[in-house]
């Protein structure tokens, strides 16, 4: 197999070769540091730099740093080793390339058009295909976005939100120290050298996830659950998790685990209630009863994933809302609706509970849920 790689014109400049690949990869967007453009060639000094495969591996292992790259790369290495008609070939091989693993994702059109006679790759700006997706309901997924989906939820850094400790500690800053600066004053003979302090030091706020599972909330309960076992591993100690449906059930246990799909294979076979009917006024008063007034609950940020529909009577549901507002930090209501155009809150299970919540948001995408992330950060 013989082959030439030729020059190409990038930003005007004549940079050839291999060299001039990455370039074009830098203009397309990629972080390409000159590590990883020596990685490149070293790669391919142990490789057939002549086999189409072998190039193409080598540089989306070594060049690509974000699963955004990958259809960036996938778009710039088409071009560039493929030559247009008439021109000599630049790198063949009889096997074709490996499709991109979420081409689905952000499609492109091949570039048409014709230049100046000089043969130079045709990058276009396109709007990520993370960025749309961000914005995607998540009841209108494909199969190939549910995926890419799980991935961007795994990349999530949930912040927990800090309240003050009772428990005062040494400090630069604060009130006097009366104790500390005592015993200094013995131990200097009697001389006050320095003024010590102390002050309350933040710690964790605990976090409650009530996630609604029933047949209304079906599209959504997937990445809701995902969602909360990102949390969850966040931090294991201060987050709990329960689903509602027809019953009330603890799965923080099953989200703590470390591989997201056993945590929710393990969670499924823990939900009797899968998407069965709601009864969140009963649901709501067993949390209360056997988790809230027992500490769960107690000063802590509450998270409800629901849509508000209640099977069961609203005036139960609100007294429910009442005993958990006096007991909670702060309460959020997610409803995958609010996003929707046209929404208002006329169901019941939301009437009932709007005069006790702190904020009323949506949740039907992946922006929404990173706006929630902020909200439960800052309470």
């Amino acid at each position: 197999m013989t082959s030439t790689i030729t020059p190409a014109d990038v930003n005007g400049d004549p940079i050839p070769g291999l060299v001039g690949f990455t370039a074009v990869l830098r203009a397309a967007g990629l972080a390409i540091t000159t590590d990883r453009v020596a990685a490149f060639l070293s790669a391919l000094d142990a490789l057939d730099v002549t086999s189409r495969m072998q190039t193409y591996w080598a540089g989306r292992l070594t060049l690509c740093s974000d699963p955004d790259d990958l259809h960036r790369f996938d778009r710039a290495f088409e071009e560039w080793f493929t030559p247009p008609r008439g021109s000599r070939t630049r790198i063949t091989d009889d096997r074709p390339a490996p499709p991109p693993r979420i081409a689905a994702l952000g499609p492109s059109d091949p570039g048409t058009g014709e230049d100046d006679g000089r043969e130079a790759p045709q990058i276009h700006a396109r709007a990520s295909g993370t960025e749309v997706l961000r914005h995607r309901d998540l009841a209108e997924l494909s199969p190939a976005e549910r995926e890419h989906l799980r991935r961007l939820l795994m990349l999530l850094r949930p912040e927990m939100p800090q309240r003050p400790s009772r428990r005062l500690r040494p400090a630069r800053h604060g009130g006097p120290d009366a104790g500390r600066t005592l015993r200094a004053i013995l131990r200097n003979g009697g001389e006050l050298r320095h003024l010590h302090r102390r002050d309350s030091s933040p710690r964790p706020r605990k976090i409650v996830l009530l996630i609604d599972v029933s047949g209304s909330m079906e599209p959504y309960a997937d990445a809701l659950l995902r969602f909360a076992h990102v949390v969850v591993r966040r931090s294991p100690s201060t987050v709990e998790a329960f689903t509602l449906g027809t019953r009330l059930t603890r799965i923080t246990r099953e989200l703590r685990m470390r591989d997201a799909d056993h945590a929710l294979s393990a969670a499924g076979k823990a939900i009797p209630d899968w998407s069965g009917g709601t009864r969140l006024g009963e649901v709501l008063r067993a949390f209360v009863d056997r988790w809230g007034q027992r500490g769960a609950a107690r000063r802590a940020v509450v998270v409800v994933f629901s849509d508000g529909w209640e099977r069961g009577e609203t005036d139960l549901l609100a007294a429910q809302m009442s005993r958990l507002r006096r007991l909670a930090h702060r309460i959020v209501w997610v409803n995958p609706h609010v996003g929707k155009e046209g929404y208002a809150p006329v169901q019941g299970g939301i009437v009932a509970a709007l005069p006790y919540l702190d904020d009323l948001l949506a949740g039907h995408s992946l922006a929404t849920l990173e706006q929630l992330l902020e909200v439960v950060r800052d309470a």
